[in-house]
């Protein structure tokens, strides 16, 4: 039997009339090539049967991936994004690939200057946790594509993400407090600190609006200042407070949980406290609390095989990859 020919790149430049050169900077994901072209020439070298090559351990590769975190998000406070690296940082294990760890300051985000893991050429690509500004993400993908973000997105189909189902899931757990018999329920987090707590806002308003119930947009009680630092929740006064709230994470739950029982009231007797994330610390835990699971094994891996499949010229599908969540079910809600 005739063994098959092995497609090599030239085969594969000749049927589209490019250079070889091109065809091995799109299939390694190197930059000089447009994202266009690139998925043009990675689809048809599926098509012919071309053998990709894993390029952890390859000479040339450093077999590395980093992972940048803003410090703002790095915090004593944000013990969930430790948590989150912990296990991104297993996943790309899993696969071979080692994981370096930066943050990026406030004045670098500010100033544009990239993170030095690209700079100083330590990684093969990177996976940026906690949300930087669209303007320094835009920026840097001027001249470097092997990065993906995680838990958060700008508005480019260009760039690559992988999130959480925030709309849908704040939706579901919103409306699982109508179920409850919850007509009067406000909403904790600052609406423009990032894009999960907006969409989680926006599956709120779906939820109470499908209802026909009010969710003026003003009453949203903010948990943050504009530079992202946790603040002392402002609540309503006892003749207005609602009898539900849905906080955009389960660390503000749980901060929210304390003030309100520092002000006299009880949970879930007095107020239902809803929560997000299904993570918290032993200092942080209150009441057990009625929240959205997500499973982080399953974020990370999409996170970890989409950067790998950029790195090593794989095909893959661009854009937002979505993971999903579930309803957990616990004590911090009451039926009224």
């Amino acid at each position: 039997m005739k063994q098959k020919k092995q497609v090599r790149l030239s085969d594969i430049a000749e049927k589209l009339n490019i250079s070889t050169v091109t065809v091995s900077k799109a299939i390694s994901g190197k930059d000089g090539v447009g994202n266009e072209l690139r998925e043009q020439i990675k689809e048809l070298a599926v098509q012919m049967g071309y053998k990709f090559k894993s390029t952890a351990g390859a000479e040339g590769s450093t077999g590395n991936i980093g992972i940048i975190i803003p410090a703002r998000f790095f915090s004593p406070d944000a013990s969930f994004y430790w948590y989150i690296f912990n296990h991104l940082s297993k996943a790309l294990l899993e696969k071979g690939w080692y994981s370096i760890m930066e943050l990026v300051s406030d004045d670098n985000e500010k100033a544009l200057i990239p993170p030095r893991l690209i700079t100083d050429k330590k990684t093969d690509g990177v996976i940026f946790l906690g949300q930087l500004s669209s303007e320094y993400i835009k920026n840097l993908a001027k001249t470097y594509s092997n990065f993906v973000l995680m838990d958060y997105y700008i508005p480019d189909p260009e760039i690559d993400c992988i999130i959480n189902d925030d709309y849908y899931n704040s939706y579901l757990i919103t409306s699982y407090l109508i179920s409850m018999g919850h007509k009067r329920i406000q909403y904790v987090g600052k609406f423009n600190a990032t894009t999960s707590i907006q969409d989680r806002y926006m599956g709120f308003e779906k939820a109470m609006h499908e209802n026909g119930l009010d969710c003026p947009f003003d009453k949203i009680i903010d948990d943050r200042n504009a530079p992202a630092e946790l603040i002392k929740m402002k609540l309503p006064p006892k003749a207005q407070m609602p009898t539900a709230f849905v906080c955009n994470c389960d660390m503000i739950a749980s901060r929210l949980i304390h003030q309100l029982t520092e002000e006299g009231y009880k949970v879930p007797e007095d107020v239902s406290v809803t929560g997000y994330d299904n993570f918290l610390s032993e200092e942080e835990k209150t009441v057990p609390l009625t929240t959205i699971g997500v499973e982080p094994q399953i974020l990370c891996s999409m996170a970890a095989e989409l950067i790998i499949n950029k790195i090593t010229g794989k095909p893959y599908i661009k854009g937002r990859h979505l993971a999903t969540g579930k309803i957990i079910v616990r004590d911090s809600v009451k039926r009224v």
